[in-house]
């Protein structure tokens, strides 16, 4: 019990450090976005400044993330005026156990009465909730390499734990015209807690090194994730309205944004080294 409770206490801490915002960049965060097809059967239904991704097949939707608290309304709009329906959601999944990601779960699941999937490091974090994260439900663990499939779909957890204990990066494959492309729905690997010295996830450092050489192993032409600004959404959909090729598409961008963001952890271990 001491071991179950710990684990509950570790992972709502790691949720603390993003709930640290202001009113007034919620509210930028949460600025409504129009819904929009992404590419093959992959639709972006997120807010300005959060992601929430339906991925629609013939045998059920996914929706990936729920975005803040105060997300869960928009989303299930921009779902509908999609033309789809959010009692077609059968799994509801999660990037990370972070407010602004998982805040609007509870919601959604209650709407669409899917089945919630989360992985063991972060399911404690969902189901505990906190000030600013409604508590929610886990129905499913999900481990490293696990595949959860709906008709023509099959979406795969890739644990890039760092972020979070049990930040997942999910793939899966997206035709359109005729060709395949493999989409990439990224985690995070921003550091947004301590790592040296950090009683409450004394292996952080650990865990970012191999997410790291993990992601570095996982090719994807199409980059996505749990914040717009990560993959430049909003010019790329300017450039899609304007009749251009999918500019989504782009077998480079997932090898440099991890190639950036672990120099970037790198420059941060060390100032927190030097700082000891």
């Amino acid at each position: 019990m001491r071991i179950v409770l710990l684990a509950v206490l570790i992972s709502v801490l790691a949720v603390i450090p993003m709930a640290q915002q202001t009113s007034n960049e919620r509210a930028a965060w949460n600025r409504p976005f129009q819904p929009f097809h992404l590419i093959g059967n992959v639709y972006y239904v997120g807010a300005t400044g959060v992601s929430a991704f339906l991925i629609v097949t013939p045998g059920g939707s996914f929706l990936l993330d729920g975005g803040l608290p105060e997300t869960a309304p928009q989303i299930a709009r921009n779902v509908a005026e999609l033309g789809f329906r959010l009692s077609d959601v059968k799994y509801l999944l999660n990037s990370h156990a972070h407010f602004d990601h998982a805040g609007g779960l509870a919601e959604l699941k209650r709407l669409s009465g899917a089945t919630m999937v989360a992985s063991t490091g972060d399911a404690p974090a969902l189901r505990a909730g906190g000030p600013a994260m409604p508590a929610v439900s886990v129905d499913r663990i999900v481990g490293d390499g696990e595949a959860l499939r709906l008709g023509d779909t099959t979406l795969t957890a890739h644990v890039t734990p760092g972020h979070t204990q049990g930040c997942t990066t999910w793939t899966m494959t997206a035709t359109e015209k005729g060709s395949a492309h493999r989409v990439v729905f990224y985690c995070s690997t921003s550091v947004v807690d301590r790592l040296v010295g950090n009683a409450q996830y004394p292996q952080i450092a650990t865990d970012y090194e191999h997410s790291f050489r993990n992601l570095r192993t996982i090719s994807g032409d199409v980059f996505l994730a749990p914040h717009p600004s990560f993959f430049d959404m909003e010019t790329k959909r300017k450039k899609m309205q304007s009749g251009e090729s999918n500019p989504f598409v782009d077998p480079t961008e997932l090898r440099r944004f991890v190639e950036n963001s672990e120099r970037q952890f790198h420059a941060d271990l060390e100032k927190q080294r030097s700082q000891r």
